[in-house]
């Protein structure tokens, strides 16, 4: 099986087919599995994840990647799944790292697609990025102690101001309007914390210019609507702008998308393509609920179908987990 997709569904998907003997390799545009969960708001709880009343999404990520471990999956992180043809009753699907991958069938569970950040218009940046400048934070403990800015009024600026204000030297959020979009509880707590000095709020201000000085950040330059300026002292700098998603890659696999994302049939989460399933955010149909729960699901769903096409003439035997004793794929018929 080929899982093209790293995020949460996609290392369901990974559990969901190893239940049924199938050995997956999964292809991900990102540098970890985790998807948007891992690299967006690794630290906001979800709440709507059976048995967890309130889950981390970086723990979640770590359960699931835990419990797709037995079955031994093959990551091709940084890796986008870009052509495919058809052989002998095989997909060869090739990737951006000019590889092969030879799969019975291909589960698509790219959420949004392949994303990345916003990138700011400052001159520059290029040369910053992974160093100074990070558009998702992986390691909070990597800015302890530093001078941070973070800019963006959605979410990710919010919470991630939240959070890195308890451990950074100063934090300073910019925002170039009045107003945020956050949950109300967020930006009561962060009321709170500008109130207590440990968030300096800048708005409404953007970025302007990067200050760098021996290749490295050293301060940022802001300007307000009417031309004011000021220079923040900068170590770090969290661009929090949203991200482009994209399902172009996908483009020569001949799978139907619309409105960015993949029509399936519901019954089978299969696309107008044979042997191609969508699962989770990308997949489409009338009175779809997206949740992870729901992707799950459809997880459970693709992997039969998955296997009936791959393997027509062998039989189908479900099987509840208890039945099957501890995960794993000896034993297993492919």
């Amino acid at each position: 099986m080929l899982i093209v997709g790293a995020g949460p569904v996609g290392l369901f998907s990974v559990f969901a087919c190893g239940q049924l003997g199938m050995r997956c390799h999964v292809v991900d545009a990102l540098s970890e599995p985790g998807g948007q969960c891992l690299a967006l708001y690794p630290e906001k709880p979800i709440y709507d994840i059976p048995g967890f009343p309130k889950v981390r999404a970086r723990e979640l990520v770590a359960r699931l990647k835990e419990q797709a471990e037995p079955f031994s999956p093959t990551f091709h992180l940084d890796t986008l799944a870009c052509g495919l043809r058809r052989e002998a009753g095989k997909l060869i699907v090739r990737t951006t790292r000019d590889n092969e991958i030879y799969a019975g069938a291909i589960v698509v569970a790219a959420g949004a697609g392949a994303f990345g950040p916003n990138r700011p218009p400052l001159e520059g940046i290029e040369n910053l990025e992974g160093k100074s400048v990070h558009y998702w934070v992986t390691d909070p403990q990597a800015f302890r102690g530093k001078h941070v800015v973070i800019a963006g009024g959605g979410d990710s600026a919010i919470d991630w101001a939240i959070v890195l204000s308890q451990i950074c030297a100063s934090l300073t959020l910019v925002h170039r309007r009045q107003k945020f979009r956050a949950a109300p509880a967020s930006l009561a707590a962060l009321s709170q914390l500008v109130d207590r000095g440990s968030v300096k709020l800048r708005t409404p201000y953007q970025l302007d210019r990067l200050g760098i000085v021996s290749g490295r950040l050293d301060h940022i330059d802001i300007v307000d609507l009417d031309g004011s300026r000021e220079s923040l002292s900068a170590e770090i700098l969290l661009p929090f702008f949203g991200l482009s998603s994209d399902l172009s890659a996908l483009s020569g696999f001949g799978i139907t998308t619309a409105n960015n994302g993949i029509p399936i049939d519901p019954l089978t989460a299969s696309t107008n393509a044979p042997g191609i399933f969508a699962v989770g955010d990308v997949a489409t149909y009338p009175n779809k609920e997206k949740l992870l729960v729901t992707g799950f699901a459809e997880a459970a769903t693709a992997a039969r179908s998955a296997f009936a096409f791959a393997f027509p003439d062998r039989p189908y035997h479900f099987q509840h987990s208890t039945d099957r004793g501890a995960p794993s794929l000896e034993g297993s018929m492919v």
